[in-house]
């Protein structure tokens, strides 16, 4: 399928399409006319890929996972060093959020007055 459609099946731009591409995330090959040619499995990719965003991963941990998801949710098949990549950004998603209730805490302090 070209691009067009498969951003009208997933409903994700072109242009990120081509981002997801770019960083190694998505496959295309190449159709005699040398526009993109996707599998009728991208349109599953993209899913993933955009569930794998919506969860807080970065566009390099998404690269080490996607081979290890399954199905559109997506699924994720833990081996060993997979579940290590994702402890190591959860534990950083746990650092960020503490670092924002201090923060917070602290503007709730002015705003409270003295």
């Amino acid at each position: 399928m070209l691009i067009g459609e498969l951003s009208a099946r997933t409903g994700v731009s072109t242009r990120l399409l081509r981002y997801y591409e770019e960083q190694g995330l998505l496959d295309a090959g190449r159709a005699p006319n040398g526009y993109r040619a996707y599998a009728e499995d991208a349109v599953v990719t993209v899913r993933q890929i955009r569930a794998l965003l919506d969860a807080g991963l970065t566009t390099d941990v998404i690269r080490e996972v996607l081979p290890c998801a399954r199905g559109e949710r997506p699924e994720i098949d833990l081996c060993v060093d997979l579940q290590a990549v994702l402890g190591q950004e959860m534990a950083a998603m746990d650092a960020r959020i503490d670092e924002l209730r201090r923060t917070r805490s602290k503007l709730a302090g002015y705003l409270a007055g003295p």
